[in-house]
C-alpha cells in the first residue's frame, strides 16, 4: 500500500461518520469528562464526588438507610458504608437508629454537611453552566425534564 492510500484510509479510519458517536458512547463520554471536572471542582473542599452526591440526595430526601443511601448515590451498600463512616468522622452526617424499626440506621444531614454542600454548590453550578453554556433557563429546565425521562425509561425505580 502506499503512503497516500495509508493516509487516506487513516483519514477514513478518524473520519466522523467511523468514530463511535450513538448518544450512549456520547453520554458515557459526557459523565466521564463531568467527574473529572466535578472531581477538580470539589476537592478544594475536601469532599469527593460520591460524598457531594450522598450530601445533596440527603439535603433532598431527609434521612435515609444506608441502603437508601447507595441507591441513590449509584454505589454499592458496601461503598457507601465506607463513605458514611468518613462522612460521619468529618461530622457531615448523624447516624441515629430509627424509630420503627431497630436495626436500621438512618443517617442525615448535619448542620456541618449543609456547610459543605453550600460551599461546593456553586462550584458545581459553574461546572454545569461551563457543560451548556448557551442554555437558558427555559432550556436547562427541557434538559433536565428530559434526562429524568431518560432515566426513568431505563430504570425500575427512577429518580
Amino acid at each position: 500500500m502506499t503512503t497516500s492510500k495509508k493516509l487516506s484510509t487513516a483519514n477514513a479510519a478518524a473520519s466522523p461518520a467511523h468514530k463511535p458517536m450513538g448518544l450512549a458512547y456520547l453520554v458515557g463520554r459526557l459523565d466521564h469528562v463531568l467527574n473529572q471536572r466535578l472531581r477538580d471542582a470539589l476537592a478544594p473542599a475536601g469532599l469527593t464526588v460520591p460524598q457531594y452526591t450522598a450530601l445533596s440526595v440527603f439535603r433532598a430526601h431527609g434521612s435515609l438507610s444506608n441502603a437508601q443511601l447507595a441507591t441513590r448515590t449509584m454505589i454499592s451498600p458496601q461503598s457507601a458504608n465506607e463513605m458514611v463512616k468518613q462522612m460521619e468522622a468529618k461530622e457531615w452526617i448523624a447516624r441515629t437508629p430509627d424509630p420503627a424499626h431497630g436495626r436500621i440506621i438512618q443517617i442525615s444531614l448535619t448542620a456541618a454537611g449543609e456547610a459543605a454542600l453550600a460551599e461546593c454548590d456553586a462550584k458545581v453550578a459553574e461546572v454545569e453552566r461551563a457543560m451548556f453554556p448557551e442554555l437558558d433557563e427555559k432550556g436547562r429546565v427541557a434538559l433536565l425534564g428530559q434526562l429524568r425521562g431518560a432515566v426513568r425509561a431505563l430504570s425500575v425505580q427512577g429518580i
